[in-house]
């Protein structure tokens, strides 16, 4: 999976989701383009490649059914 499909996936499942909004994005100085994904059994892993503003370098854990952001 992608993170442009994970994004989709997620938007789909979880309209009133923030994550991946722009002006989230916008905030944290990301794009989509400092994403990969991983996964495990049981959910998909969203990771950046460089660290964002304030250093942020951290995952994010993604259901695999639901596509609900775990926490």
């Amino acid at each position: 999976m992608t993170p442009s499909q994970l994004k989709r996936k997620h938007e789909a499942h979880n309209p009133n989701s923030y994550y991946f909004s722009p002006d989230t994005m916008r905030f944290f100085g990301d794009t989509m383009s400092n994403y990969y994904c991983s996964e495990t059994e049981e959910t998909w892993i969203l990771l950046r490649k460089q660290p964002v503003k304030h250093g942020l370098q951290s995952e994010a854990h993604f259901c695999k059914r639901t596509f609900k952001r775990i926490r």
